[in-house]
């Protein structure tokens, strides 16, 4: 070869998805995943209308709780994955849901961790022999191309609600709009989404939480403002060279689907009015907007709000701390009765004291239910859980409860 010749460039290994959902496999899985996480109080209490009453309690459960079906997909892909690669070392990138049970159950298994500050493995160490399980929030564009490029066998359990989010926003991209995403700026399905709004890498992202931090985005859509100052409140939450004088010209909504509807409508509301007092008089084609909330998290959420139209003494919410769409049930059912978001039912230790997760606070409390106090005092008990529950924890509060006030699991399941 010449001197002044380059060598040619190593090919870049094709990305190498592998579907593990065979029927012999997910016969198998399915009914270990069942062994894990069935419950037949939580049966029982569906076949009894969502509420079970023995002597004085009274327990009841939403309509809609617990697994939704993307959760319930990315579980059967992990552990199908550990039945087909069972000599294999099995990376997850991250959580494959935000559930310390479920991602227990997985280390149990020997799937190993990607990513946070204690991981398993470097991503440069990896190769083509090693499989990695994409979570079901997805993951972010430059972590997956490093990882196709290093040949790692990919078991993509990523929902398919979020996809349809990224399928927006490459569209918002494409179309030159800016994406304001609704969600938490370090929230894994957020920073997938983010990545996606990037397009080929000339578009950009703005993530906005709060109402009180979309009014102040609308305020400088219609008037102008600080740019430094915007840059400022907005760090860690913008596309890298997002100039708001610039990118907020053209804009379009979308969600990290799994937060509050009603709120994400009302962000959308002021942001399309914003754009119309700039514009004058009309959005002039400079505003658009998507509904991406999940279906799942949306039915949690109305379920909720049905239960809570009967009166109750207090509410259960079982789920993760770090789960977003169980966050927000805590938020719904704050407002209207006594709730506890508890992470299992070793957190109800007695009559008199719950332990639960405080959202202002931002962590474990202790705080005294009075409505379990006196075992002779009839009481109504509500219990819910987020999309990343599974049944065992529910059914574990339920038994708790009854529990507390006298009663025995016989008595619960009718034995």
């Amino acid at each position: 070869m010449p001197a002044d010749t380059e060598p040619p460039a190593a090919p870049k290994r094709k990305p190498r998805r592998v579907n593990v959902r065979t029927p012999e496999v997910m016969e198998r899985v399915q009914a270990e995943v069942e062994e894990h996480y069935r419950s037949r109080v939580v049966e029982r209490l569906r076949s009894s209308g969502g509420s079970l009453t023995v002597g004085n309690t009274t327990v009841r459960l939403a309509k809609q709780f617990g697994f939704c079906y993307g959760v319930e997909r990315a579980i059967d892909l992990a552990y199908a994955a550990r039945r087909v690669f069972a000599d294999s070392d099995i990376y997850l990138i991250g959580e494959i849901i935000h559930n310390p049970e479920v991602n227990r159950q997985l280390r149990e298994m020997g799937i190993k961790n990607l990513v946070g500050a204690a991981p398993d493995a470097a991503l440069h160490e990896l190769g083509s022999e090693d499989v990695v399980i994409v979570p079901a929030f997805g993951a972010e564009l430059s972590l997956m191309d490093q990882l196709e490029s290093q040949g790692c066998l990919m078991v993509d359990t990523t929902c398919g609600d979020v996809m349809s989010v990224w399928k927006r926003v490459r569209q918002y991209a494409k179309a030159g709009f800016t994406s304001i995403i609704h969600g938490k700026a370090n929230h894994e399905e957020t920073r997938a989404t983010a990545s996606r709004a990037r397009g080929g890498g000339d578009g950009h992202y703005l993530v906005v939480l709060t109402l009180e931090d979309c009014d102040y985005v609308c305020e400088y859509i219609a008037r102008g403002g600080d740019r430094d100052a915007f840059l400022e409140k907005f760090k860690g939450a913008h596309s890298e060279g997002f100039d708001p004088d610039l990118h907020l010209q053209k804009v379009g909504v979308a969600n990290q689907t799994t937060m509050l509807k009603g709120e994400t409508e009302e962000l959308q509301r002021r942001i399309a009015a914003a754009v119309e007092a700039r514009d004058g008089g009309g959005e002039a084609g400079n505003f658009q907007f998507f509904d991406t909330i999940c279906g799942a998290t949306q039915e949690r959420q109305d379920a909720l709000y049905k239960m809570l139209e009967e009166p109750m003494d207090l509410l259960l919410v079982v789920g993760g701390y770090n789960s977003s769409n169980t966050t927000h049930l805590v938020e719904i059912g704050g407002g209207r009765v006594p709730t506890f978001f508890i992470r299992d039912s070793k957190c109800i230790g007695s009559l008199e004291q719950i332990v639960h997760y405080d959202l202002g606070q931002k962590g474990e409390v202790t705080s005294y239910s009075g409505a379990l106090l006196d075992p002779a005092r009839p009481v109504t008990v509500g219990v819910t859980a987020g999309a990343s529950c599974p049944n065992n924890l529910i059914e574990e509060t339920v038994l708790r409860v009854f529990e507390l006030r006298g009663y025995s699991p016989a008595e619960v399941l009718g034995d």
